[in-house]
């Protein structure tokens, strides 16, 4: 029991450093090497001293009443892995996201509940993809700790220094991996302010995604003029039209092919001084995402793609999704009765905001409206 009261006080000891770090994320930035270098050094006791010593307690403990001393040190745990004030995830040895704490939410721009389940990868460049899967699964292996830098989809000028460690939680077969961000230029994105309760911005809506809303709004409008106004209800027509409204204030490329069975590209139009040529050039039925899209495929979001050649290979042989630097793609059935008369393709590449659900919805229900369109 004496030891059990040690570890807890430890604990309480640790979670109280933890804070004092976090709230030291606003010293100058000459400063924050040192903040740094003692929040590694956190970290590293956590692996080395009270990881072990929580293990030792486990397997010494009574079972009377065990289990709900195993689920307060896990609680305990759990509330330092979210209080850590770097950007830290757990992960398998596939790089697949078990946990992230609210740091790493605030670092790389995606919410716990949709990075859980997803690898990690996803989220780096693709050139930097099979270097951090190969060093994970060394690391998953017992072959040390690792570390190497790689870039983010969202800021890829902007390099990250990713440290990779290994842990055994308790009751499971096989080692997770640690895996802690830390930015070149050693300064962390802060989270936004919480409001107090009685803070009269506390009660204040949302006026981003009022913003996000009245945007779509606008794009339907214009989408709909576009389309009573069409001259012809020619598909290749229409399609061009509606591809005017999308391009630049939707998505970066928008790419139109019509037909079901054996889809034609018709339209293709990307960022200034893209090379569209090649696109354009492209068979439709030699792109994966097209050809299911063609088949009445539902008009499902995808984030930061991991299949490179899910949208084909160009006439050079290399990937559209990597030549185009793709984070975020739709790819829409334009569908009139059960019947697929096109498919609408839409990517967005660099740092622009990948598309959220509620834009996936209004692709969708604009690809009715365009449908419909077409004689």
């Amino acid at each position: 029991m004496a030891q059990t009261d040690e570890f807890g006080e430890e604990l309480v000891d640790f979670v109280r450093r933890v804070a004092e770090l976090k709230a030291a994320r606003s010293v100058p930035t000459d400063d924050l090497p040192t903040v740094l270098d003692a929040a590694i050094f956190e970290l590293d006791h956590v692996a080395d001293q009270l990881w072990p010593w929580y293990e030792r307690l486990s397997s010494t403990l009574p079972s009377a009443g065990a289990g709900q001393r195993d689920r307060q040190d896990q609680q305990l745990l759990r509330m330092i892995f979210q209080q850590l004030p770097l950007p830290v995830a757990l992960t398998d040895r596939e790089t697949v996201v078990r946990r992230l704490n609210p740091a790493a939410t605030v670092f790389t721009g995606a919410r716990a509940g949709y990075a859980t389940g997803r690898p990690l990868t996803g989220f780096l460049v693709h050139a930097d993809r099979a270097a951090f899967r190969s060093q994970v699964a060394a690391v998953a292996r017992g072959e040390g700790d690792r570390g190497l830098t790689v870039r983010l989809q969202q800021r890829p000028s902007a390099p990250v220094h990713t440290t990779l460690t290994a842990l055994r939680p308790s009751g499971e077969p096989r080692a997770t991996v640690l895996v802690v961000l830390q930015p070149a230029d050693l300064s962390l994105p802060p989270g936004p302010p919480e409001p107090a309760a009685n803070s009269p911005t506390a009660a204040l809506p949302d006026l981003s995604e009022a913003t996000r809303h009245a945007t779509l709004l606008d794009l339907l409008d214009a989408m709909a003029s576009a389309l009573l106004t069409c001259p012809s209800r020619d598909p290749g027509t229409v399609l061009e039209r509606a591809a005017g409204v999308l391009h630049g204030r939707f998505a970066d490329w928008v790419i139109a092919d019509t037909g079901g069975a054996r889809p034609s590209r018709t339209t293709v139009l990307g960022p200034s001084g893209a090379d569209t040529a090649a696109v354009a050039a492209q068979d439709p039925t030699g792109c994966p995402l097209v050809v299911e899209a063609a088949r009445g495929g539902s008009p499902a979001p995808l984030v930061r793609p991991g299949d490179p050649e899910a949208f084909g290979l160009d006439a050079t042989g290399a990937p559209v999704l990597v030549q185009a630097n793709v984070t975020s793609l739709l790819c829409v059935p334009l569908a009139r009765d059960g019947v697929v008369h096109g498919v609408l393709t839409l990517f967005r590449s660099g740092a622009r905001p990948v598309f959220s659900m509620a834009e996936a919805q209004t692709a969708d229900m604009m690809s009715r409206h365009i449908a419909l369109a077409m004689g």
